[in-house]
């Protein structure tokens, strides 16, 4: 993750929330308090982020704030596991107490629900990865989530390769039509996927002879047909209202990519707290 990036993001999280100020710990602690807390697990998880942007968030809002002991990316917790102390100026760390939890909340349950799905086809040759459905402006923080959640990660952003999909084709007329039209604009090093709603867009795609064929909202039978026909002529994606529930059929299909944009879209936050110790050092209220 690009730490540069990464703070210019915090920076605009903390300005958001403080303002012109935070009213309540300004007025509270008016000197130099220094504190320590703890970052503690109510559930169970896995956490994504403790180190990499919980912990990023205080040294932003105070660069003598003192990260101690994340826990790594990946680890799952239990509850009252502790993913990160820190200790600095309380006001300082009051200021940034929200949005370290609303990220690493947010990140971890990604992580979390990412896990789920690929521990359901644990037993097959699939990935499990995820989609553009994220959050303006948390995109890079919630692919780096599903990564540690085992899972990998589709396009960034439209530039990043090409996916005709059902508007384009519409708007175009035939998947033929499309297909030729992009090879037209398009470096030879670029692979092409579209979408494909029936069997007979699929054979569509095979005369055209495209390098990624997205199954898109088909039953697993529907699924395992359209596998058989294309016969490792192209690689296999199947998207649109995957669940934990019927992840493990899909996958049986033979498809090689599964992806999913509940892993960003739909991840509930994690239950995670912020429990204080204060101590009082070297107190100035005079400033």
């Amino acid at each position: 993750m690009d730490k540069n990036m990464l703070h210019t993001m915090i920076r605009e999280f903390l300005r958001e929330d403080i303002g012109r100020g935070d009213l309540t710990s300004e007025s509270i602690f008016p000197g130099k308090q220094i504190g320590s807390a703890r970052l503690v697990a109510r559930e169970s998880f896995v956490v994504a982020g403790a180190e990499k942007v919980a912990a990023e968030v205080f040294k932003v809002q105070n660069a003598e704030i003192t990260t101690i002991d994340p826990l790594a990316d990946g680890t799952r917790t239990s509850p009252d596991m502790v993913l990160l102390r820190v200790k600095g100026p309380v006001v300082d760390l009051l200021k940034a107490e929200r949005v370290a939890l609303n990220l690493l909340q947010r990140l971890s349950g990604i992580a979390t629900l990412t896990a789920s799905f690929v521990a359901k086809v644990a037993g097959y040759p699939v990935r499990i990865t995820d989609t553009r459905k994220t959050t303006p402006g948390l995109r890079v923080l919630e692919k780096y989530a599903v990564r540690v959640g085992g899972g990998t990660n589709h396009r960034f952003n439209l530039a990043d390769g090409v996916l005709i999909k059902d508007n384009h084709i519409a708007a175009c007329g035939t998947i033929k039509e499309a297909v030729a039209r992009v090879r037209e604009q398009i470096p030879h090093t670029i692979r092409i996927e579209v979408e494909a709603d029936t069997l007979q867009q699929v054979q569509e795609c095979l005369e055209c002879h495209v390098d990624i064929i997205m199954l898109d909202n088909m039953n697993p039978e529907m699924m395992a047909k359209a596998v058989e026909n294309i016969n490792g002529c192209a690689m296999i994606e199947a998207s649109g209202g995957v669940s934990l529930a019927t992840v493990e059929a899909i996958a049986g299909s033979g498809v090689d990519i599964i992806s999913i944009g509940a892993l960003t879209h739909s991840a509930p936050s994690c239950d995670i707290g912020m429990d204080w110790s204060f101590q009082k050092l070297d107190v100035d209220t005079r400033s």
